[in-house]
């Protein structure tokens, strides 16, 4: 096993059981011996994404501070680059393959660190075969 970049959607699949998958809940246990990577969007995406949830009523508030304590006993990287990357390298990769620019930090940081990416995004993994990006099987 080796290092990976982990994006949001599949962060969340670990907090709500109708978005886990045998693949979702083994990548968590990976975890154990591998490092995540993660671009500095990703606390503010797993942020907002709780804060919705709670609004919506599909997460109560102490149940997503428990799920928050759980992402910070894990082994992951913040990667701080993609800031300062946002407004050059990052656009150019969201325009050139039709992403966000939250989708294209995650593809920017599997290719500058030369890692597998783990997502559920359709759009983010055709993008990232495209570019000859390793994708981490999910199923």
């Amino acid at each position: 096993m080796s290092d990976f970049v982990l994006d949001a959607s599949v962060t969340v699949a670990w907090c709500f059981g109708d978005e886990a998958s045998e693949g979702t809940r083994a990548l968590l246990r990976r975890l154990d011996r591998d490092q995540a990577v993660v671009p500095a969007i990703w606390p503010l995406e797993i942020a907002n994404i709780l804060a919705v949830a709670e609004r919506r009523k599909r997460i109560a508030a102490a149940d997503a501070a428990q799920f928050v304590s759980l992402l910070e006993t894990l082994n992951i990287r913040i990667d701080a680059a993609a800031p300062e990357r946002g407004l050059r390298e990052i656009l150019a990769l969201a325009r050139a393959e039709a992403l966000s620019s939250y989708d294209a930090a995650y593809l920017d940081l599997a290719l500058r660190e030369g890692l597998d990416l783990a997502t559920r995004d359709q759009p983010l993994r055709q993008a990232a075969g495209r570019l000859g990006v390793g994708l981490v099987a999910l199923s």
